[in-house]
């Protein structure tokens, strides 16, 4: 028998971080959003909470509590509060989780005791490069091997850079394989410009230029085995079709309750055939792009290949979020595209998931 009810334990988690996306995400999204600035004690608060050191290692002082059908659960409520904020949040899952799962044992003590102190310490994963031949699995980016070192050449874009990070993993094909490579924020060569995005503009990004980088052959992540850079990718892929259901779920229920609320002709517009059939259908999607993420999150946790699973749900995220958006600006009319109101801020966010690759991970 299917069952497809949150455990106890898990619905205690969905219901803190609601409260904390309720109580702290919700009231400083739109400053954050505006100033393109993150307030440190909301960071901090998030870090309390240990949503990247309870999947840990115990033996490194993590919870050693690892599940992706938990963290999809996460990744959603904080999205649910707001997109930007979310991913800076969830940041450190982006050093942190590729190390505990590839890492040399030497990577591993580090790079991991970092993210499980009391402070909050972001991490960035260069991943995404900008070209329309952009593909995770074979980056245009190179990486060449000369004695003990390895020389990086190449571009990534969407990359998070949030002040207090050391370390960006930077994804290069060796060969014909791609590789991932640990290398300083303050290497020799490499340049981050910052970038000016349409949406999630809390959460800083840059473009990385890499002009020879020169770093030791212990910086491939996993040592000379190396690691599988897909599997890498589908956890990214589930944890941001996660996220897209949060940012849907928003702009459906703040849709919903001003239709509700809103009267034309002496009747609310919820009782309008087009409003209400536009709001079902928006549920609808939703619903079953949570299925397909709770689908691919526990095969990773079952530890079976979820390549067709974070596949098509990465697909669906793209048009179910920027769908549920944009019928949010339909149903608020003018006020949809003011910015005093959720929807032009939901549209402006969802139109990303087209193009970003693993800003989470779960």
């Amino acid at each position: 028998m299917l069952d497809f009810e949150p455990s106890e334990e898990q619905q205690l988690i969905v219901e803190t971080v609601r409260q904390f996306a309720t109580n702290e995400i919700r009231p400083k999204a739109r400053e954050c959003e505006e100033t393109a600035k993150i307030a440190p004690e909301l960071l901090a608060g998030a870090h309390e909470l240990g949503f990247t050191a309870n999947a840990l290692p115990e033996e490194l002082g993590g919870g050693g509590a690892r599940s992706a059908v938990s963290s999809a659960l996460i990744a959603e409520e904080l999205a649910w509060g707001d997109l930007g904020l979310a991913l800076a949040i969830q940041s450190p899952t982006l050093v942190a989780l590729p190390v505990a799962d590839f890492g040399s044992v030497e990577q591993k003590q580090a790079l991991l005791p970092q993210f499980v102190t009391q402070s909050f310490v972001p991490g960035s994963l260069a991943l995404v490069e900008p070209s329309f031949r952009n593909d995770p699995f074979k980056p245009a980016t190179t990486a060449r091997r000369e004695g003990g070192e390895y020389v990086l050449d190449g571009q990534k874009c969407f990359v998070p850079w949030q002040d207090g990070g050391e370390t960006v993993l930077v994804t290069a094909t060796e060969g014909s394989r791609a590789q991932v490579f640990l290398l300083p924020r303050a290497a020799k060569g490499m340049t981050a410009t910052r970038e000016q995005n349409m949406g999630v503009r809390a959460l800083p990004t840059v473009e990385l230029t890499l002009a020879g980088v020169r770093v030791p052959a212990s910086a491939k992540l996993g040592g000379e085995a190396g690691c599988d850079v897909r599997a890498i990718v589908n956890r990214g892929r589930v944890g941001l079709a996660a996220m897209a259901v949060g940012v849907a779920r928003a702009a459906f229920e703040v849709s919903r309750d001003y239709a509700k609320q809103r009267q034309t002709f002496g009747a609310p517009i919820a009782t309008r055939q087009a409003i209400a059939f536009m709001l079902a259908n928006m549920a609808i999607e939703i619903d079953g792009l949570r299925l397909l993420v709770w689908e691919a999150a526990w095969k990773l946790d079952q530890g079976q290949d979820a390549t067709r699973e974070a596949a098509l749900a990465r697909h669906q995220a793209q048009r179910v979020a920027l769908e549920a958006a944009d019928g949010a600006v339909q149903v608020f009319g003018g006020y949809g595209y003011i910015r005093d109101y959720l929807p032009e801020l939901h549209l402006r966010n969802a139109r990303g998931f087209a193009l970003f690759e693993a800003l989470t991970l779960v």
